[in-house]
């Protein structure tokens, strides 16, 4: 079961026949609400108009970005819950699925930011949101959170590709996410652990800074209404963003910034589930759960079909 210079192996998350056949019905219906979850939010966005609104076109592109990313891990992790073996993956599809997740981690941050922003604005300047948020500028909104998610997968593939692994190279993991990808290699790996952190934090941080600088923003003007009525309408707005917030920045900072003495496998593998697999799918839960809107909207498409 020797692999070559051109395959890797991939732990997984276990061996056991039971477990496996057990954790692959689990992610095959999670990995199926995340499909039909997000695209029950792009197709009420699509289709009614009274959600064509830039908070509605962000969140629209959330979804697509949330179905992204469950796409680059989920499906590979159902196929290696059917294998008896030794699970491997080629070297440039290993190299790939990484480029993806980072693309869709980094995009997905910024999108939230651009998301925080947009609420700024409606909450702060509710006067001026129609002229601020301009369709032109909600597409360079949209276009920048795509770049920086571009921006900040170039900086961790290509370093990586002149790392030197060994001919029987074993990710402890069940997807080739660079934290354990770097653990397997054999040398060569300072500049990637470099770039990785320098990246995490300043991409990270900045996205995050613009997401607080926007709730500091918006808490304090809602604590100035003075209505109890008021001030909930207002926090509605933005209440599930900000639980989405909270799911994917403490799990995915924690785990590419936190030491190396509170690593394991175990932990390592939990974290990644919660943000590139539970993450995607809670989030149109949250939103059409939360969102009046979205509900109305979708019982709007409901009766319609049953009328055909």
């Amino acid at each position: 079961n020797q692999t070559s210079g051109t395959e890797f192996v991939l732990l997984g998350l276990t061996r056991d026949p039971l477990l496996q056949s057990l954790l692959f019905t689990v992610f095959l219906i999670i990995y199926l609400i995340i499909l039909l979850g997000n695209m029950v939010i792009i197709t009420v966005i699509r289709t009614d108009f009274h959600l064509h609104s830039p908070m509605y076109f962000f969140l629209f592109h959330l979804a697509l970005v949330d179905i992204c990313y469950a796409t680059a891990v989920v499906p590979k992790m159902l196929v290696n819950f059917l294998v008896k073996g030794s699970i491997t993956i080629a070297v440039n599809a290993c190299m790939t699925q990484m480029f993806f997740i980072f693309l869709s981690a980094g995009c997905e941050v910024f999108m939230l930011s651009v998301m925080a922003y947009d609420r700024y604005v409606a909450i702060c300047n509710p006067l001026k949101y129609q002229e601020t948020m301009s369709k032109h500028f909600c597409y360079q909104l949209v276009g920048s959170a795509w770049a920086m998610g571009l921006l900040y997968s170039v900086l961790n593939t290509i370093p990586v590709l002149n790392i030197k692994f060994c001919g029987h190279t074993k990710i402890k993991h069940f997807s080739c996410e660079l934290p354990p990808l770097l653990s397997a290699a054999c040398s060569g790996t300072f500049l990637s652990k470099l770039i990785l952190l320098f990246s995490a934090v300043i991409f990270g941080s900045s996205s995050f800074l613009l997401t607080l600088i926007s709730y500091i923003y918006i808490i304090a003007t809602v604590l100035k209404i003075q209505s109890a009525e008021g001030r909930r309408k207002a926090f509605s707005t933005c209440s599930s963003h900000f639980i989405v917030v909270g799911l994917l920045y403490i799990t995915a900072l924690f785990q590419y910034t936190k030491p190396k003495s509170v690593s394991s496998g175990i932990l390592d593998q939990v974290l990644s589930t919660q943000y590139s697999i539970l993450t995607p799918m809670l989030n149109p839960i949250i939103y059409s759960l939360k969102n009046k809107d979205v509900k109305t909207a979708l019982g709007r498409i409901l009766k319609k079909l049953q009328f055909v």
